[in-house]
């Protein structure tokens, strides 16, 4: 008979079913839908459930993400009874020779940020929704490619979101002589089924869309226009060059407006003038007011 165990995970919208034993081994498979899933009958079938958003199937457990039209404790316990009856029927949790079969090549080009230190590897396929950075080795449990990148001595900072990598470097190597060696091993790392991102390890600051609003919605009206500013016009041109840009605060007492940069944006030597000339300009403009400062709390 087998038994599975319900294990929480540092996102709450993701649930971990976790067997006695391994069901896949060095490999990584993350589905979105039910035709994706074509080599995981188990997975067809939890598709099937309404609130099923993502699964992921890795080692020794299968990851469930949901929807937000149920809550976990509500449901948790009959997917594991069904995942248990599945399985001891005889059901395949995944088809080896199909998934192998299925393998695609991908590929990978660099580009050039504002910042010389920062180079943007674009990948021709989406890798997260969860834009996230590593300063160091020690912070890449979630990210088995950074782990491996920090490895290479010249790699300083790492950072993922949608469909990139951004890394920044130390000053002593040149692009020129190490871009193509980066390139190549993030391609065959990818191709040979290395994880990039394990979403379910992940620190989300905000817990699930609800708590992000209800957070929306505890902010002063200036704190809410700032931060619909920054994601309609400013976002989209940051992460075109490899960063992102987060709202940290705003103090209405002397105007300051607080934000984290990440990915090449980080020690970029424009990152100063970006914000003095760029987002300070529009945020004073868009909002009618001309003592607003922007500060970058990381910077």
């Amino acid at each position: 008979m087998t038994k599975i165990t319900i294990k929480e995970t540092q996102n709450p919208t993701i649930l971990k079913f976790e067997f006695e034993d391994f069901i896949t081994q060095n490999q990584n498979f993350e589905f979105k839908n039910i035709d994706d899933a074509q080599s995981s009958p188990l997975a067809q079938q939890l598709f099937y459930l309404p609130f099923v958003k993502t699964v992921y199937i890795s080692g020794n457990f299968i990851a469930i993400e949901r929807y937000s039209i149920v809550e976990w404790d509500d449901v948790k316990d009959a997917v594991a009874e069904q995942i248990e009856s599945f399985v001891d029927k005889g059901g395949v949790i995944i088809k080896i020779e199909e998934s192998s079969a299925k393998k695609q090549p991908i590929t990978v080009y660099g580009e050039t940020t504002p910042n010389p230190a920062a180079l943007k590897f674009v990948v021709s396929r989406m890798l997260t929704r969860n834009a996230v950075e590593y300063k160091n080795i020690d912070q890449t449990a979630s990210s088995p490619l950074a782990k491996e990148l920090f490895k290479f001595p010249y790699v300083k900072e790492v950072f993922i979101d949608e469909n990139y990598i951004s890394v920044t470097k130390y000053d002593i190597n040149d692009w020129q002589e190490i871009t193509l060696e980066v390139r190549t091993f993030i391609k065959q790392f990818i191709e040979n089924g290395g994880t990039v991102l394990d979403e379910t390890l992940i620190e989300v600051a905000t817990k699930n869309d609800i708590t992000k609003d209800e957070a929306f919605d505890k902010l002063d009206v200036t704190s809410q226009q700032i931060i619909n500013i920054l994601e309609e016009y400013v976002k989209p041109a940051v992460a075109a060059d490899g960063g992102n840009i987060a709202f940290d605060s705003y103090n209405e007492n002397d105007k300051t407006v607080k934000v984290i940069l990440q990915g090449a944006c980080s020690g970029c030597p424009s990152s100063t003038f970006t914000l003095k000339s760029g987002i300070e300009n529009m945020l004073k403009s868009m909002l009618n007011d001309e003592a607003i400062k922007v500060e970058a709390v990381n910077a």
